[in-house]
């Protein structure tokens, strides 16, 4: 056997099987698909037996694939760990922080002053972006992430529970029928989170009976969308209450009804487990906790 050790097939066998796709495993290596073929063929050709089967959809491994890939996927994850470790050593400290833009523009940024005045020898960088990130692939430290907090493997806190209000812009709500009670928003076009549920949700914690109308509207995935076309008059919308908040100060929005409602999901503070050790994340953490219980205790009325 060749006793060079085929560690670029190895790897892109091991991105393979953890996606399940060349295209996928291509985009993750930073490579093109074509050269993750080549690496898995040649490694088929080494080891003379196939590692994959080749379906429409999806690259299956085979019984041989897949008893080698946990321990190479495990030992790659051990090298990337290892890697960041080194570079910590370095004596720059640097953060990588991975969150939606909604939350990154209306809450993180606008505080993240004060942690930087507060650690001026650590550079934070934020990537706001809707898909998530993973955490043992991405060099990513930390990642707020909006859920029900279930994330095997991983270490993760709640970091704030928002309650959602109805809001609309000023023009739309003044041009329609009052809002008085609950109800009275299915008289107006409504503006739907990704599953279609919080409208449901909310109307029937306020005593509203199931309507269809609850479900209609254009649906979108995040909440800055979801506040950029209330504020351009599309519909009534249901967002957290602090960017709520920021929204109707200035002006782009307006309260439609004050009858806040806890969101199904929250924000949490998540993280591989060896992160933790570390002094900048650690003291990241604490501050973004500190933040999150500072602007709890300080909402007033919205008006």
């Amino acid at each position: 056997m060749n006793p060079v050790f085929p560690l670029l097939a190895l790897r892109a066998f091991t991105e393979v099987g953890r996606h399940g796709s060349i295209k996928r495993a291509a985009a993750a290596l930073g490579v093109t698909s074509g050269a993750v073929s080549q690496q898995i063929r040649l490694l088929e050709e080494r080891v003379g037996l196939p590692l994959f089967v080749r379906g429409r959809q999806r690259m299956a491994l085979t019984e041989a694939g897949a008893r080698v890939h946990p321990g190479l996927l495990t030992a790659f994850d051990q090298i990337e760990s290892s890697l960041r470790i080194l570079e910590a050593a370095r004596g720059r400290k640097t953060l990588t922080i991975s969150t939606v833009p909604a939350f990154a523009a209306s809450w993180l940024v606008p505080r993240l002053g004060r942690f930087t005045q507060g650690h001026p020898d650590i550079e934070v960088r934020v990537e706001a972006a809707a898909g998530l990130v993973d955490l043992h692939r991405d060099r990513v430290d930390i990642a707020l992430r909006h859920g029900l907090g279930s994330y095997p493997g991983l270490r993760s806190a709640p970091l704030m529970a928002p309650a959602l209000l109805p809001v609309g812009s000023p023009a739309l709500l003044a041009a329609g029928p009052p809002i008085l009670a609950p109800a009275d928003c299915l008289a107006y076009p409504l503006l739907q989170d990704g599953d279609r549920a919080d409208w449901g949700l909310w109307l029937a914690a306020h005593g509203v009976a199931e309507d269809p109308r609850a479900e209609r509207g254009t649906a979108l995935e995040d909440d800055y969308l979801l506040i950029r076309a209330a504020a351009a008059g599309q519909g009534l919308a249901l967002v957290p209450q602090e960017y709520a908040r920021e929204e109707i100060a200035a002006g782009r929005l307006a309260l439609a009804l004050d009858k806040p409602w806890p969101a199904r999901f929250a924000y949490y503070v998540v993280m591989l487990p060896e992160s933790e050790q570390r002094p900048e994340v650690a003291a990241f953490v604490a501050w973004l906790h500190d933040e999150a219980r500072g602007a709890a205790s300080a909402q007033a009325p919205l008006q």
